[in-house]
């Protein structure tokens, strides 16, 4: 059965930093590409960071990029998103979700590249966690 399990979420003021961690069980992260979403009320679901399965490469929404950092305990079959600088706009649940390499990508670094410009795709999804972030 396959699950994926992600935890960390909380309430922080704006210039605080959290870490959310994203567990597997049933499967094992290295066949996957792995990403995190997230959505704030009224808003669609939207694509934050995604890594590639067949080499390690991580593909960042632009508003994130130098503020969210994606790392991985492959032991633990855990992966976690490190927050840091968050703004109110970040306020949102986080889901992390995997992905088998699809055919009609030409690799597995042009799928992630899709999901942060917008595909939301993913063959497993975890159910999210809350990140609030106040002025």
């Amino acid at each position: 059965d396959v699950q994926l399990q992600a935890s960390g979420g909380g309430l922080v003021q704006a210039g605080g930093s959290l870490r959310l961690s994203c567990a597997a069980s049933g499967f094992t992260f290295d066949n996957y590409n792995i990403a995190w979403f997230r959505q704030a009320p009224g808003k669609e679901r939207e694509g934050v960071i995604c890594i590639s399965s067949s080499d390690g490469n991580v593909y960042y929404k632009d508003s994130v990029k130098g503020r969210f950092t994606f790392s991985s305990n492959n032991a633990k079959n855990t992966v976690y998103l490190q927050m840091n600088n968050l703004r109110p706009e970040d306020t949102a649940v986080y889901y992390c979700a995997a992905d088998s390499a699809k055919p009609w990508f030409a690799n597995t670094g042009r799928q992630c590249a899709f999901v942060v410009k917008g595909g939301t795709n993913m063959d497993y999804w975890g159910k999210g966690t809350q990140v609030t972030v106040s002025s």
